[in-house]
């Protein structure tokens, strides 16, 4: 196990108790002396942990506490680079810029241990289908939700049918060759779903619609019978 690693384990496990909790008790959980128990107290109080007491009485972690630089496990950081990598590849331009950025800014914090880990990751994002037009479309979508405000679109359905609707956008949802809004439409008093290679004009209205993004979004998947996340 990594020294990273083993910090953020004792973090963890100091979470998981209200009251004092011995230096043996942390030992024997996380499998480690208790010699290194205390050092690696030390190491934690020393970048800014709030942990009180001392040996032979217990420790406690005060909350609010988050370990600079960022921690995470080999597993972890697989996901971030592969969540990452999808986003990159698959996502809007600006998305896939932001996803490249962050994954930058990780690696500038990371203990070298684990940014080893991150540069090194061998799971890769494959080839896919061409993703459905929309890429003008979604950084003003998303910056709608993200606000909870309205827009006005330009629709084309499958049948080629042209309309004009007010939305309550609250999800985007990608999938392999297409990307759908998910929203309430004035118009249909209802729970609709737009591909954005279909809206032919979006309009950003600064006005927030009047329910909750997470309201939307609860009661839509109690619609159409999707469980909670």
């Amino acid at each position: 196990m990594s020294r990273a690693q083993r910090l953020l384990d004792l973090i963890q496990a100091l979470r998981g108790y209200r009251r004092p909790v011995s230096g043996a008790t942390l030992a024997e959980a996380l499998g480690i002396s208790l010699r290194t128990v205390y050092r690696d107290i030390e190491t934690l109080k020393a970048q800014g942990a709030h942990i009180d007491g001392e040996p032979g009485v217990g420790y406690v972690l005060r909350p609010g506490f988050m370990l600079p630089p960022l921690m995470f496990s080999e597993e972890e950081i697989e996901a971030i680079v592969l969540g990452s990598r999808w986003v990159a590849d698959r996502a809007d331009a600006a998305l896939g810029s932001a996803a490249r950025n962050a994954l930058a800014k990780i690696a500038a914090v990371l203990p070298q241990d684990l940014k080893v880990s991150l540069d090194t990751s061998s799971l890769l994002v494959g080839p896919g289908h061409a993703v459905a037009a929309g890429d003008a479309e979604l950084p003003t979508i998303r910056l709608a939700i993200r606000t909870e405000r309205k827009l006005r679109i330009g629709y084309v359905d499958g049948r080629g049918r042209d309309s004009k609707r007010t939305i309550w956008p609250f999800a985007l949802a990608f999938f392999d060759r297409v990307r759908v809004v998910v929203a309430w439409c004035e118009i249909r008093e209802g729970f609709r779903h737009f591909r954005t290679d279909r809206i032919s004009k979006v309009q950003f209205v600064d006005k927030r619609y009047p329910r909750r993004r997470q309201v939307l979004l609860k009661d839509w998947r109690a619609t159409e019978g999707i469980p909670e996340q």
